[in-house]
């Protein structure tokens, strides 16, 4: 399996950068939020050589734009495609999506999206939203768009919700304080990538506490989970 990062903050030569986040999981060809400008999306996928055509499901973490501006843009182009979104979504959003013809698939509760890939349902208070949970042979992959509910309670509710060892945590961390890079070993994550919301100084403290298990990234950032 490989995880691209299609969207971030920074970006590899040749692919743009931006306020946002995307991420595209190959084996099961699911887009995990559209970035904030769906120009920049389909950009990008097009430097990656990544087909619109062969996504067959999109999820959004929640409903700020730089996770969900690109993706009437991109249903232009493949409108084929389920749409998971948090219950709480506007209902104009949501009529939207159905409008350009794709399935939209509301969110609440923990779900199995397909083998291998579940939504740890709708989290936090203020600011609703959901992770992205992948059951690898390496252990789970989390994947957060801000996290905003807060990064450690998400790992702690992966963690119950699954009961499994946590590999991989990669997404926008929320600024969180330097003392969560210490609080992630406790918790026994074994490898890191923060991105997009996460900080300079919070993406330091991850680096200096996980050293070769600290994984740098941006647009164009290719994750092979064995």
């Amino acid at each position: 399996m490989r995880l691209t990062i299609i969207y971030d903050n920074n970006a590899e030569q040749k692919l743009k950068q931006d306020l946002g986040f995307s991420c595209f999981a190959n084996n099961k060809k699911i887009l995990f939020d559209t970035g904030a400008d769906s120009k920049i999306l389909l950009h990008n996928m097009k430097q990656l050589n990544i087909n619109p055509k062969n996504i067959k499901t999109i999820i959004l973490s929640h409903n700020h734009f730089d996770h969900t501006g690109g993706l009437l843009g991109f249903l232009e182009k493949n409108s084929n495609v389920k749409v998971y979104v948090l219950k709480s979504f506007p209902s104009s959003f949501k009529k939207e999506i159905k409008t350009r013809g794709a399935e939209l698939i509301e969110v609440s509760g923990p779900i199995k999206i397909t083998k291998g890939f579940y939504s740890t349902g709708e989290l936090g208070t203020l600011i609703k939203e959901q992770s992205l949970v992948i059951d690898s042979d390496q252990g789970l992959v989390v994947i957060t768009g801000c996290a905003h509910p807060g990064i450690v309670h998400i790992v702690k509710k992966v963690k119950e919700q699954f009961k499994k060892n946590i590999y991989l945590v990669l997404g926008g961390f929320h600024h969180p304080s330097i003392e969560v890079a210490m609080e992630f070993k406790k918790l026994g994550v074994k490898k890191v990538a923060p991105s997009h919301c996460t900080g300079e100084k919070a993406i330091k403290a991850f680096e200096k506490e996980y050293q070769k298990d600290f994984i740098k990234t941006g647009a164009g950032k290719i994750i092979v989970i064995k």
